[in-house]
Parts: structure tokens; sequence; C-alpha cells
């Protein structure tokens, strides 16, 4: 943690992020659920999706941008394959209607599928997936956002970081979980060390020109590099295809950014995979294989003996382990912006230090 940051006990948070989507206009129940994701999100240490978000999300709120009651409904599909219309709703509210229809298409098809066009961005992926692993099946969870990342040799950008996360129980302490963006790094990550004043890498973004920076606020402004060059690149296509362009949702250019368009509905497009593999195996047996999965990564030998082999989703657990216990870290400015929208929304509950 550094000096300019301050630890807040994780009910403490929860609790007031809930009257604070409450009193910006959500029903009381949804704006409790999208308080629950975003501790979550920070408890992982996935800062850069978490409580960070909450300024903006309460400006869009608050200014009829994103519909703080959504009616959420299926439009189109058959069998297995569906599409919900989000109703500009915000996405933790968009994405759990979407994942919640995936399962039940699982349960009865054994592979469901739904996407959810005009909706809006939906924190960390990981959260849907998530969902699926705790009724024992298996997700992919990916969204569509703005053009924001730079082909190699390209003058603008052309793809979406688009985040994939891919989910499996294995019955233990955690379930196997990663989530990944399709650049070097989520934008998320450069806002947050624009709030620590902290300087960047020279390969996560470039300036508005196309030049390699390592100033948070230049990139922010400017445009991401793929991560593993064409191969990420490649990846990121699909995914809007998945999300977007097969949903009849927003692709590409017709994305809006909530940051440079605050006051337009995003129209992002998600797209929720579920397998259900009881079709073809036992839980007890899948239990048993993913048991066999996860030894043999943990038993891995590493040349620094001091070092340990992890598995996608083990060091979010531990991060949430040590933060339930410590709480979580917040900016110093963030938590001043979070008190002074407090005090506009007549929000009782203190957030405080401790």
């Amino acid at each position: 943690m550094s000096n300019n940051e301050i630890l807040v006990k994780p009910d403490t948070l929860q609790t007031f992020l809930a009257e604070l989507f409450t009193a910006g206009g959500m029903p009381p129940a949804d704006g409790a659920y999208a308080a629950q994701c975003m501790v979550q999100t920070n408890l992982w240490g996935i800062d850069s999706h978490g409580v960070l978000r909450v300024p903006i999300y309460l400006q869009r709120l608050r200014s009829g941008t994103v519909n703080a009651a959504p009616n959420i409904k299926i439009v189109k599909g058959a069998m297995g394959l569906e599409v919900v219309d989000g109703d500009a709703g915000l996405g933790y509210i968009v994405g759990r209607e979407a994942m919640n229809r995936a399962i039940q298409l699982a349960e009865q098809y054994n592979i469901g599928m739904v996407g959810a066009i005009n909706s809006n961005h939906f924190g960390a992926a990981a959260l849907f997936a998530r969902m699926a692993t705790e009724q024992g099946m298996l997700a992919i969870v990916m969204t569509n956002v703005i053009p924001n990342i730079v082909a190699p040799g390209g003058g603008k950008p052309i793809t979406g970081n688009n985040p994939i996360a891919f989910a499996a129980p294995t019955f233990g302490e955690f379930p196997f979980m990663l989530d990944i963006s399709l650049s070097n790094v989520a934008g998320g990550k450069l806002l947050l060390a624009s709030k620590e004043g902290k300087k960047i890498p020279l390969d996560w973004a470039t300036d508005k020109d196309g030049r390699p920076t390592d100033d948070p606020a230049a990139g922010f402004a400017g445009f991401l590099l793929p991560v593993g060059g064409h191969k990420g690149l490649g990846l990121s296509y699909f995914v809007d295809i998945l999300a977007g362009v097969i949903t009849g949702g927003a692709f590409q250019f017709n994305i809006k950014s909530m940051y440079k368009h605050a006051d337009a509905p995003s129209r992002t497009a998600h797209q929720m995979i579920v397998i259900n593999p009881q079709a073809i195996m036992s839980q007890d047996e899948l239990k048993s294989r993913m048991s066999d999965f996860y030894q043999t990564i943990k038993s891995s030998p590493m040349w620094d003996e001091s070092k340990e082999m992890l598995l996608p989703g083990e060091l979010e657990h531990r991060t949430e382990q040590a933060r339930r216990q410590s709480g979580i870290p917040i900016p110093a400015n963030l938590l001043e912006e979070l008190q002074t929208l407090a005090a506009e929304l007549k929000v009782s509950t203190p957030l405080n230090a401790g």
C-alpha cells in the first residue's frame, strides 16, 4: 500500500456504496448488488475495475444516461442461444441477468449462450464467470469496448481491448478463474496509476499520436497496445464478433466511451457462454479430475525454490483473504471524491478509515 492510500473495511465500504447507488436512483436490491460487485473486485486486488469507477457510474446514473431501473428482456433466440436487451442498464445488472439466463439454458440444453446488447460497462468479467462455477459449470464471459488498441503498424485504434474471462469449478477453496483484457493492461490500470501519481511501462500505451509514453494520463487519452502482438489483436476481433456482431449489438466504433462520452449510452455488448459438464460426466468424476489437474500444476517445480506455482484465481483468492482482514486500500483523492458525492446525495453511512 502506498502512502496516499487509506484502508477501509470491506463491509463498511459495501454498505456505503449500496446506499450511494440507491441514492443515485437504483432500486435498493440492484444498488446493493452493484456495491457487492465493486467491493468483490477490490477484494480480488483488481483495483482498476472496483471502487475507482464509482464516480463515473454515479454521474451517468444521475444524468439518466444509464437507466437506473432497466427492463431487461429476451429479444430473440431459440433453445440454447438467446439475446437479451439491457435497456441501457448498469452493466452489473445486465450482466447478472444474462448470466443467470445462460445458466438456466445450460441446465436445460447443456450449453447456454446469452448475448446482451444495449448495456454499459460491467466491471470485471470474472464476476459473472464465477456465477457459473457456483453451479458446478464452466463459463466464458466477454464484452466489447470502444476501439482503443492500435494494430502493429496502425495509425489509429481499430479494436477494443475486449476483456474475456474463463472459469471452471475446482470444488476447492477457489475456482479456476482467468480474467484478461487483450491489451497489455486494462485502461483502468492507467486511470489508477494516474490517481496514484505513478508512471507506467512504455509497452502499456501510446499517446494520441501513437508514441509510446510513460505518462498514464497521456496513455489513457491515447491508445493501448495489444498483448502478444497479432495474437491479442486477432482474439480481440473475435470477441467483438461474438459479443457485438452476431448478437445484433453495437461493435467497433458504434460503442461509446463512458469517459469521453459521459452523456451518451455506451451500447456495450456482452456474451455469456456456460457449459454444463454433467452431460458428459458426474460431478464426482469432474471433482476428481479437476483435483488431479490442480495438483499437477501445484507440484510443478520452480527454478527458484522459494516460489510456488499458482493456479489462475489463486492470487485473487489470497488477496481477498488478506484484504478482508486488513481492509481495502483506497487512494486518498478517490476517498475524498466519494465523500463529496455522499454529501451531495445525503448518504448517512460514513466512509472512514478503519
